[in-house]
């Protein structure tokens, strides 16, 4: 394709933060930036001038103290930004006052409502007090097993406020997938719901947190959300209270916000642990705030009294991502629930009604939408549609055109990429920029972003490893337990001694942006040549019969054969023509070195909560290898369908 799908107007270039943020840099240094390649080359060349001028342009609420912005920049790990600052995030987050809409919550289509500004402030006023009663201190942690509602963002607020650790899981975990978790943090109090809905079903929670909560003996509270009824029943739970009790004795007032050091803890994360107990990765307050300021303002173009929508739990980064947006003055839309209940248009009924400008979700549900032929553009008014988001995969360049065709033509579509391992972005948006069809935009400001081959060089054009050569915010402050960085080391620095390997098999193209292929550790190698897993799905996916896919590489006579798995639509089977159509597909879209040895029809496909099919766990199970933290995973019962195949042992 020679033309891109979209390019902004110059109305909308003229507007953008990004156009404002680049004068900024010129009047502060005189760093003449003529577009987003000479600013993103400023930002990694000159790393201290230009987080300094995100600080500014960001309006980040601190105390500065000292004129160091990086300390140690040679290190990775090792390198810290403003070590000499102190903030509080929550009080960055409540920086608006008023009776505008600072939270929208739709549960399904059985609750709805809202909460202002005032409102937001006024109820975390309340919550930090019956925390601090309940002795919640700067590094204690605070966990929520929580939906993707207003008071899980309160609760987080509340926490944060007074300087405490805040982590959190979705509410439809299993008792062991929680211990896995929580048991190695030890939180003080959890915030839990007294049920959830999904796909149109109330499920219970409350007996499942009695369960673990007994096996968390740092446990000293248990407040009780009430979503499914109104006055849930807590006097089964030991140590528990209903929220409104828990905040009774409070009234609201102006906040004490606890200052605390630039690197200090804020969010404790997990990795999804398909192959061990998950990593406890520590993200630092700063490090969070300034990444996600960057990335909505200025990668996203957020702007006071813009209302952004991810679709997410509270299990997935991307909540965390989200709820940072309240820093830029936005309105959260939260959703909670399953997106295609009652039916498939049921996030653009929500952003219809609510005037969404941005609009966050998986490439999965995109390819999904597809798959329906919904076409919201013409059923909805997507008006205020600014950006789209797509993120927890590679977004096929059919995901594009779907987009651009049925979705809306006149939108800035932001495949973005980073992960939990930074709580942000390696390769996001450029709101001032084209889009090309198959290609994430650019690499983020700030982000010294390569691609290395085989022998650690960095190519362009080039399949290959991607990693960032220079330190960044939001590195993490290390993981729980891990008191000399062993882990943390070997988890990003192992491959390429102070490069960070990300563990991605990219691109980088013509445009200056980036093509994902895949994991690099689930690449396959037939015949030692490196195929990238996405590749494959794009080419298989396109078809009709296939709903979805995963494709292994099996250890077979010394070598590594390619093995499909296809779920087909509902009343198919697979039939010899219908492999000749896949293999014929991925050949001539592919090579033939891509063409599956084995094409295998399966019921499910087992993935991760957050929506992240698990090649790893499946390569697992198919070489009879054990599968831990099976907790991680939404269907685990799934993995039972590739035990012992027998098309596998010939």
């Amino acid at each position: 394709m020679t033309d891109p799908l979209w390019q902004p107007s110059t109305e909308r270039i003229e507007a953008a933060n990004l156009t404002a943020f680049m004068g900024q840099v010129e009047h502060d240094w005189g760093a003449s930036c003529q577009g987003y390649g000479e600013l993103y080359d400023f930002s990694i060349t000159e790393m201290e001038k230009f987080w300094s001028s995100v600080w500014d342009f960001c309006g980040v609420i601190a105390e500065r103290r000292g004129g160091v912005v990086l300390d140690h920049p040679e290190a990775m790990p090792g390198a810290r930004f403003f070590p000499e600052a102190r903030l509080n995030f929550a009080e960055n987050l409540l920086r608006r006052r008023g009776p505008e809409d600072a939270m929208v919550f739709w549960g399904e289509d059985r609750v709805t409502y809202r909460v202002s500004w005032d409102g937001l402030h006024e109820a975390v006023s309340r919550v930090s007090q019956a925390l601090a009663a309940v002795g919640v201190r700067e590094g204690d942690r605070v966990a929520g097993f929580m939906p993707n509602m207003p008071e899980t963002v309160i609760a987080m607020l509340a926490a944060t406020a007074l300087g405490a650790v805040w982590s959190s899981c979705s509410p439809d975990f299993g008792v062991q997938g929680v211990l896995d978790r929580f048991g190695q943090i030890e939180p003080k109090v959890l915030f839990c719901p007294d049920g959830y809905f999904y796909a149109g079903k109330t499920h219970d929670s409350l007996a499942r947190v009695a369960e673990f909560a007994a096996q968390l003996p740092s446990l000293e509270r248990i407040v009780v959300v009430p979503y499914v009824s109104k006055a849930p029943d807590v006097a089964g739970l030991d140590k528990g209270v209903r929220l409104d009790d828990f905040v009774a004795p409070y009234e609201a007032g102006e906040i004490a916000f606890r200052r605390v050091p630039f690197n200090a803890p804020l969010y404790i994360m997990y990795s999804s642990g398909t192959t061990g107990r998950p990593k406890c990765i520590v993200h630092g307050v700063g490090g969070t705030l300034i990444q996600h300021l960057k990335e909505h303002k200025l990668l996203c173009d957020v702007k006071p009294g813009d209302r952004i929508f991810y679709f997410t739990t509270c299990g997935w980064m991307m909540w965390n991502w989200l709820v940072s947006g309240l820093a830029s003055e936005a309105t959260l839309l939260l959703y909670d629930g399953s997106p295609f209940h009652p039916d498939g248009t049921v996030l653009f009924d929500y952003m219809d009604a609510e005037k969404g400008t941005l609009f966050g979700t998986s490439a999965k549900y995109i390819d999904a939408l597809a798959k329906t032929g919904l076409d919201p553009g013409s059923s909805h008014d997507l008006s205020a549609l600014r950006t789209i988001t797509s993120t927890g995969s590679p977004l096929v360049p059919e995901g594009f055109d779907y987009v651009y065709e049925h979705v809306k033509s006149d939108v800035c579509l932001s495949s973005i990429a980073g992960g939990t391992d930074l709580i942000a972005c390696f390769m996001a948006g450029n709101p001032i920029g084209p889009v090309w069809r198959g290609e994430i935009q650019a690499r983020c400001l700030g982000m010294a972003v390569e691609v290395f081959d085989d022998d650690g060089r960095p190519v362009r054009g080039e399949k290959g490893e991607l990693v960032c050569v220079r330190p960044f915010p939001s590195m993490p402050v290390g993981f729980w337990d891990d008191p000399q960085d062993v882990r943390y080391k070997a988890a990003y620095y192992e491959k390429y001694p102070n490069v960070w390997c990300h563990g991605d098999y990219v691109e980088l193209t013509e445009h200056g942006g980036v093509v994902i292929y895949g994991r690099s550790d689930a690449t396959l190698n037939p015949g030692g040549v490196r195929i990238g897993t996405a590749e494959i799905y794009r080419q298989v996916e396109q078809l009709d019969e296939v709903q979805e896919a995963i494709v292994i590489g099996q250890d077979w006579e010394g070598d590594v054969r390619v093995v499909l798995f296809v779920r087909l639509a509902d009343g198919l089977t697979l039939g010899d023509l219908l492999v000749q159509k896949i293999e014929g597909r991925i050949r001539e879209g592919c090579t033939p070195r891509h063409v599956p040895a084995k094409v295998i029809q399966v019921a499910d496909i087992p993935r991760t909560k957050s929506g992240k099919i698990v090649e790893l766990a499946v390569r697992d199970v198919v070489h009879g290898r054990p599968v831990k933290n099976q907790e991680a995973l939404a269907n685990p019962e799934a993995l039972a369908l590739y035990a012992s195949l027998a098309e596998l042992k010939a």
